[in-house]
């Protein structure tokens, strides 16, 4: 066994790990208590909702990691197959604080929201909330309002919004029902109030229950709130797919003949090294994640000025039978050759209407005077005019380090691709970890001497180490993937996978390439 597949299955188990924390939810304790109670977890819930063998994209499920809140945020998000239709799912975790909502289960809606609104997907929202985590509130209630913003726009643009009441559905998380274009809700199960009966008795002096105030049956009744009345979570999940069978949103399938990879995927952890300081042929991954040769595809990678700017390859390839162009970064560094490659690349991928993938691996643009003098940040800015203005679909990869203005250049989280992904093996920060500790250093010497006092190793060694080893935590791939910078950490030998699903829902709206640029400075 290579070191390389070594170090790369050790990263792995730590992610099974911390992916089975989110799954566990709030814990065995109260999953079982919840299941006592003739309950479905949420992950049964959407188990049951998307369709029979169909594949489940989950979305952000380290958000939180890190932080003092359950891994996963409390909430379930991500994309599935229902009667045929792709649809955003949202379904609250009700074993984790009775799925009330904290800073970043707000943040993961947000994203999935985002993903809804750009892929033209209908929203199907799984409801079981207590509403905001209180002690937190101020860092919920006012960006919060989003979450109700973003549902009604989704039903002004013709995205359907579906609730399934399940449990609790109080407070702020009342709208989410009142707020979506049909509403089912469980008999003797669901509860939805703005204020519960402790509250109504504080704010009016008034005497009521659960039942009347908010009740599924007073909502199918009296209120109307309720579309459809379910006699149990199972029926309300049939009643949900029957929705969506009925939402006329049938798209013709898009699928395209082609070829597994010329190479085996599995070959990737061989290929990636522990030490990001080693390069790797970016080559080597598009062979074992791109479609092979075949009747339909006669060159499994078309590379795009190969002799050119060496450090970023470009190139057209199809996944899963799309067709995209690739730009990968090589060595780590990007030169003025390569942003200008990556340039025209751009343009000629929207001239064409062709989603465009980009691996990470840079340590970004170079530096120095014969590169100032030669024009890097102008070619530099050209990379990322063309990167921000295209309109065709991104799907971005970070393979390795993705460090800098690299990280911008290459369509990093700022820049608002369709889906990004890490693999274990990724850091990205401002700088590389002893760099930065290095430029502080030089940066306090400076100052030191500026006022003529001696400067103080010792403490400077103590800086340096405390930086290299904070900048190195924030740096990895869980911590980024907790705060929301990617849409998931994946085992590389899914990335076809993941990539080929992506692909098959941008392709069920029309890709149409940009127009025009903003002004390149020559």
């Amino acid at each position: 066994m290579s070191t390389n597949r070594e170090t790369m299955l050790a990263k792995l188990a730590d992610l099974e790990s911390e992916h089975a924390t989110a799954v566990a939810g709030g814990g065995e304790r109260y999953v079982a208590r919840h299941h006592e109670r003739g309950k479905l977890t949420a992950r049964e819930r959407i188990e049951l909702l998307v369709d029979e063998g169909s594949a489940f994209l989950e979305l952000s499920p380290l958000a939180g990691w890190g932080s003092d809140f359950t891994v996963g945020a409390s909430v379930v998000t991500g994309i599935g197959v229902v009667e045929g239709v792709a649809c955003l799912i949202t379904a609250n975790d009700p074993t984790v604080k009775g799925g009330a909502s904290n800073p970043w289960t707000v943040k993961k809606i947000f994203r999935a929201s985002q993903v809804a609104e750009e892929n033209d997907l209908p929203t199907i929202s799984l409801v079981e909330s207590g509403g905001a985590d209180l002690p937190t509130q101020k860092e919920i209630f006012i960006p919060g309002g989003k979450l109700f913003r973003d549902l009604t726009r989704a039903s002004a643009r013709k995205q359907p919004t579906i609730a399934l009441v399940f449990g609790n559905s109080t407070a702020g998380g009342a709208y989410v029902p009142g707020m979506s274009d049909y509403t089912v809700m469980v008999k003797e199960q669901a509860k939805v109030f703005l204020g519960g009966p402790p509250l109504v008795k504080m704010a009016t002096g008034e005497e009521s229950d659960d039942e009347s105030l908010g009740g599924a049956e007073m909502h199918a009744r009296v209120s109307g709130l309720a579309d459809y009345l379910a006699v149990d979570e199972r029926d309300a999940i049939r009643i949900g797919r029957r929705i969506v069978a009925r939402l006329n949103r049938e798209r013709p399938a898009v699928e395209a003949p082609y070829a597994e990879p010329d190479a085996e995927p599995d070959g990737l952890l061989d290929l990636i090294p522990g030490d990001l300081k080693e390069p790797f042929d970016p080559r080597e991954v598009i062979a074992r994640m791109c479609d092979g040769v075949s009747a339909t595809n006669k060159v499994a990678f078309d590379e795009f000025k190969p002799l050119y700017g060496p450090s970023l390859v470009t190139g057209w390839a199809r996944l899963h039978g799309h067709p995209i162009g690739i730009l990968a970064n090589a060595q780590g560094v990007l030169f003025s050759e390569e942003a200008q490659k990556a340039t025209q690349f751009i343009q000629l991928a929207n001239q064409s209407d062709t989603p465009l993938l980009f691996l990470h691996n840079t340590t970004g643009y170079m530096v120095g005077k014969e590169y100032e003098q030669g024009g890097i940040i102008k070619h530099g800015a050209q990379m990322i005019n063309a990167v921000s203005n295209s309109t065709v679909p991104h799907l971005s990869v970070i393979m390795g380090a993705s460090y800098g203005a690299g990280n911008y250049g290459m369509n990093g989280r700022a820049y608002d691709p369709r889906f990004l992904f890490t693999w274990p093996s990724a850091k990205s920060a401002v700088m590389g970890p002893a760099q930065l500790a290095g430029v502080l250093s030089l940066v306090a010497r400076a100052a030191a001497e500026a006022k003529g006092k001696e400067y103080d190793e010792e403490a400077d060694a103590g800086m340096r180490s405390f930086i290299e080893a904070s900048v190195e935590e924030q740096s990895l791939p869980f911590f980024l993937s907790g705060m929301l910078y990617d849409d998931g950490v994946i085992d590389p030998r899914d990335t076809r996978t993941v990539l080929g699903f992506c692909l098959s829902v941008i392709a069920q709206t029309p890709i149409v390439g940009a127009e025009r640029f903003g002004v390149f400075r020559m």
